[in-house]
């Protein structure tokens, strides 16, 4: 199928419309047939590209760095008060930690834009090769068939997501479906952010209807189903402002309610969300409405879940400790090393959490809502003034532990030295986020009383004293509680006007002043790759960047 998708993508495939000689290569003549095993392989390829750390069609200097979830999640919490990379060396970590990029090419955001196109690429190849008249040539009989029209219908809904990540994060991308021209000398043009928004929207609500191929909600997990089909329409209600200048509030109070109307509830323990068995664990699943499928063994990657354990520890954050005469040594969240990378501004954990009486020699420290529990401050110091490239200077984050929810790291110590890897599942869409997409609705409706029951029963689980109101300050505030660490902060920091501007400052907003300053409005934006100007005459810059060709 990698073979076969001639890419809208001018710049990353050439002509690949052409049969191979070796036997051995898959391309359509060869990878379907009148079975189901070919179709399968095919939409696994489409899941897989969440967390591919496949660099032939993509130029990178670390492989890792280049899977599509660790990308994106760099492009939407380093650049926020949510999270800093220590990394100074690389290209893309004092541009994004800063908010100083320009329109020159760095890894993290050239791995969105190249991941997504490139995964919509494949999934139009999809669409194109399991027609009906191509299964009916093949001999294809009626119950493979119907099989491969529910195949159809998660890889529009992943083709949906790609283009919500592309034009979330660059605005203005290639629009190209399975009925656009494709190979050598075709340049796709670019569609606008409100076109592509529309796009989704019609896709998805086509998803969502009844008579749908589409899977019912909680079918057949991690694999995508109505569930998700709502979550994704919800979310992108939410941002229709920013995406195309008009609100679409009373539709994303709607695609809420119709996730409620599914069975899906809260997981009773937040931690056991995000812990290594959160894929396997029911409650866990009771609440995981889409997500990204790890396993230390079969899908091994250094990006995602494993990026956000290995890099939220450093080396010397082993532990020792004596059971029954054994010492046991073995890292607090899970895994057999530590990178040193990613850790939080103490100021975020202050300003959300009202931790108190933290000690950094013992590791000690109080905090009441328990989502604000899950940080690692032992060894460390509490800011980051002068030092943003030291790693120990912050609060670690193990809000991603691949210890199993019932186990204590201890107890785990065995197994975790052989765990280079994650096996937790990084959830991508969930219930608390759609919670707090409805209160927002309700909220911007006018009707607080509807939304506030949402609001209670996630500080209910969080351990808190329960709202008796809200606003658009606390709600802004509750998500950063609920959602930290989980890909949210810049869109929604965008959304309600804090990004760029001067009335929300973090430390190293804007530049190298510790305190933080606003930054030019063009960069709730970034810039289109320099190598698909140069490969596609029809892509413009967005405004603000240099064109450089």
């Amino acid at each position: 199928m990698a073979v076969s998708a001639a890419f809208g993508l001018s710049s990353c495939l050439g002509d690949l419309n052409t049969v191979p000689r070796n036997p051995y290569d898959r391309v359509p003549e060869t990878a379907y047939g009148a079975d189901e095993a070919g179709y399968v392989q095919g939409l696994a390829k489409l899941y897989f590209q969440f967390i591919s750390n496949d660099t032939k069609d993509l130029q990178v200097s670390d492989g890792g760095a280049s899977e599509l979830i660790r990308a994106f999640w760099s492009v939407q919490e380093t650049t926020t008060d949510e999270a800093k990379c220590a990394w100074a060396d690389d290209a893309w970590v004092r541009a994004l930690n800063t908010n100083t990029w320009s329109e020159a090419q760095n890894d993290a955001t050239y791995a969105v834009y190249v991941r997504t196109l490139q995964g919509i690429s494949y999934v139009n190849e999809y669409l194109r090769q399991t027609t009906d008249d191509l299964l009916a040539e093949r001999g294809a009989d009626a119950n493979v068939r119907a099989k491969v029209a529910q195949f159809r219908a998660e890889a529009r809904f992943i083709r949906a997501y790609f283009y919500w990540m592309a034009i979330d994060t660059f605005g203005n991308v290639p629009f190209i479906t399975e009925e656009s021209d494709f190979g050598s000398g075709v340049n796709p043009r670019q569609g606008t952010r409100a076109e592509l928004f529309n796009f989704c929207i019609s896709e998805l609500t086509d998803l969502a209807s009844e008579g749908s191929a589409m899977p019912a909600a909680r079918a057949d997990y991690p694999r995508a189903d109505k569930g998700a089909v709502y979550g994704l329409l919800a979310r992108m209600y939410l941002n229709a402002e920013v995406y195309t200048g008009t609100a679409m509030w009373e539709e994303a109070k709607a695609a809420c309610e119709e996730i409620f109307k599914m069975g899906y509830e809260l997981c009773p323990d937040y931690e056991a969300l995000f812990r290594g068995d959160n894929g396997e664990n029911p409650e866990a699943l009771q609440e995981i409405i889409f997500g990204a499928a790890y396993d230390a063994e079969q899908s091994q990657s250094y990006g995602g879940t494993s990026y956000l354990t290995l890099a939220a520890v450093a080396a010397e954050d082993v532990l020792e400790e004596t059971v029954d005469g054994e010492t046991l040594t073995y890292f607090p969240n899970g895994v057999n090393n530590g990178w040193a990378g990613i850790r939080v501004p103490y100021e975020f954990v202050s300003a959300y959490f009202e931790v108190s009486d933290q000690d950094y020699g013992t590791g000690e420290y109080t905090c009441d809502d328990k989502r604000g529990r899950m940080f690692y401050i032992k060894g460390r110091s509490e800011s980051m003034d002068g030092t943003l490239y030291t790693f120990f200077n912050g609060w670690s984050c193990l809000k991603f532990n691949n210890v199993p929810h019932d186990t204590t790291p201890a107890e785990w110590a065995d197994v975790s030295v052989s765990k280079a890897y994650s096996d937790i599942d990084y959830p991508l869409i969930r219930l608390g986020e759609i919670y707090l997409i409805y209160a927002e609705a309700c909220l911007e409706l006018g009707q607080q009383t509807e939304g506030l029951p949402y609001m209670q029963k996630l500080a209910a689980r969080a351990g808190i004293d329960e709202p008796t109101g809200y606003t658009a300050s606390t709600l802004m505030a509750e998500r950063a509680r609920e959602l930290y660490w989980e890909g949210h902060r810049r869109t929604d920091l965008i959304r309600y006007d804090r990004f760029h501007t001067t009335s929300y400052l973090w430390p190293y907003k804007g530049g190298e002043s510790f305190g933080g300053q606003g930054f030019d409005s063009y960069k709730d934006l970034f810039a289109i790759p320099p190598t698909d100007l140069a490969a596609n005459v029809e892509m413009k810059q967005n405004p603000g960047y240099v064109q450089t060709f």
